[in-house]
């Protein structure tokens, strides 16, 4: 019986082993259907996603193809209007190309045979300046039209030239520049004074920026202020392929270190001298006129026959009262004859007539051919007295001849004296215009100066010496061309820089830079 119950505990803890297995495997038979539910479910969320995702991806690549479509299509267009506009440009360059020739009128100087004609000489220089330049054009001179600018101050060239004998009166220069603007449509003059240099320099650069001009030429050989213009210009080098400068005075030095292309039209168009104005003793010595003078007897000479402008010395006397044999003065008028030149005459014509010095008692009649001694003793103080009140004669300094004086306030011009350093002001900004070296000038270029603060700078910048002397062809030019220090035959500027010739004769010195 025990053996019995023994088995059958034995099967009841199999069974018991076995219903827990069973429980187990219901528990992971669970387990794993919760599982497969749950994978299921994230899955299903997964491929919803992707689904999604593959239908953007379809959406974009299908917006792609058209917007590739789409910028191919304006790619195309655009490459074609580039293309029209191209064409347009390269038409509007070549369908009205032109070369300018902006001339400073004042030193590039036509030749005389076209200025003595008057109206139909302007329009023969016109035409012929148009030739010289198309001929420079070569195949291109059929398609190409000139341009020509002459800025000029008329007033002061016609008088220079007028003097130098080119015009025989200043309306003939006029006359001149009114068939030069209409020989030809393009052709023009401007008369301009103070601030011709700027007048120039923004004509240039109006034409470099015009597509249509395919050159730019200079007659400005004569001037070295526009070198550092030049040569800031020249920096770009298609602006130099489009710039040269022609030349009728050879091309100062400044400019042609500036490697400007230099043409020259002295053969047909220019001259290559400047004006010369000749000095009264040498019209003189070349056309001698006779002029009569009349000396009435008592009356002692003032000198006017040998105290021109220059007087050649001792063949130059002055003349005395003749006498006579007999015991009655002579009545008459002596006729003395002497060569003077026209020019000359006219030069004086307007000038008050010589002081006469009548001797307060007149001397005796005398017997023999010889004079007292009181007699020619005061004939001599006579004519010391007369020498004392004569005006004192004019001096030329060359051909240029006296700058204009310039009248200045005392208070302006120690205002413009105290300014030192970078406070100094720009003489070329406001004597000629905008300076050229613009930002990089180490001078003040901002201060608006009064009228009479102008004239000081004027007076002051006229202290300097002009790099041509007599020999400078500006009519405006700002620097002075002899010394304008000179009082009561003495040169007042503790500092002169001006040489000693430009002074005149017998000038004392008061300072050690210039010696006698």
């Amino acid at each position: 019986m025990e053996a019995h119950n023994e088995k059958m505990l034995e099967f009841i803890t199999r069974y018991q082993d076995v219903h827990l297995n069973l429980a187990a495997t219901d528990q992971l038979i669970q387990d794993l259907l919760v599982f497969s539910q749950s994978t299921e479910s994230e899955l299903r969320d997964e491929k919803e996603q992707l689904i999604q995702q593959v239908q953007d991806l379809r959406a974009d690549l299908s917006a792609d193809v058209r917007s590739r479509r789409d910028l191919h299509r304006q790619l195309h267009e655009a490459e074609i209007r580039v293309h029209v506009l191209e064409q347009e440009v390269i038409f509007m360059k070549n369908s009205n190309p032109y070369v300018v020739i902006l001339i400073d009128g004042d030193g590039l100087l036509f030749k005389d045979n076209f200025i003595s004609q008057g109206r139909e000489g302007g329009e023969k220089a016109a035409h012929a300046l148009r030739a010289a330049i198309l001929k420079e054009c070569n195949e291109h001179a059929k398609n190409t039209e000139v341009v020509a600018t002459l800025f000029s101050s008329l007033a002061g060239l016609a008088k220079a030239m007028r003097r130098d004998g080119t015009i025989g009166h200043e309306d003939d220069l006029r006359d001149f520049t009114s068939g030069f603007t209409q020989g030809k449509a393009m052709f023009n003059v401007k008369d301009v004074g103070h601030g011709k240099e700027r007048e120039i320099k923004d004509s240039i650069k109006w034409h470099l920026r015009n597509i249509n001009c395919k050159q730019v030429i200079l007659g400005i050989s004569h001037d070295a202020g526009y070198a550092p213009f030049l040569t800031e210009l020249f920096q770009d080098d298609e602006i130099r392929d489009r710039l040269c400068i022609v030349e009728g005075f050879p091309t100062t030095r400044d400019l042609v270190k500036t490697g400007a292309r230099i043409l020259n039209f002295n053969e047909t168009v220019f001259r290559k001298d400047k004006l010369v104005v000749e000095r009264p003793a040498e019209r003189t010595t070349r056309n001698p006129t006779p002029t009569s003078i009349s000396i009435s007897p008592g009356v002692i000479g003032s000198g006017i026959i040998g105290g021109g402008i220059y007087n050649s010395g001792s063949s130059d006397r002055i003349p005395t009262p003749a006498t006579s044999n007999n015991s009655t003065p002579a009545t008459k008028p002596a006729t003395i004859v002497a060569a003077a030149a026209p020019t000359y005459a006219r030069a004086i014509g307007n000038a008050s007539p010589p002081p006469q010095i009548t001797l307060p008692i007149q001397p005796r009649p005398v017997t023999n051919a010889r004079p007292s001694q009181h007699i020619v003793a005061a004939q001599q103080a006579a004519a010391a007295a007369a020498a004392a009140k004569a005006p004192p004669v004019a001096w030329n300094p060359g051909r240029r001849g006296v700058d204009p004086p310039i009248q200045v306030s005392q208070t302006a011009l120690d205002n413009i004296k105290k300014r030192k350093d970078s406070n100094k002001l720009c003489n070329n900004h406001y004597l000629r215009g905008p300076c050229a070296k613009g930002d990089s000038c180490c001078f003040e270029h901002k201060y608006k100066p009064t009228k009479d603060e102008l004239n000081a700078i004027a007076f002051l910048t006229r202290l300097n010496p002009c790099a041509m002397g007599q020999d400078c062809e500006i009519v405006d030019c700002i620097y002075g061309h002899h010394c304008p220090s000179v009082r009561d035959g003495w040169c007042t500027h503790p500092f002169c820089k001006f040489e000693k010739e430009d002074h005149p004769p017998g000038t004392k010195f008061k300072t050690r830079l210039v010696t006698e």
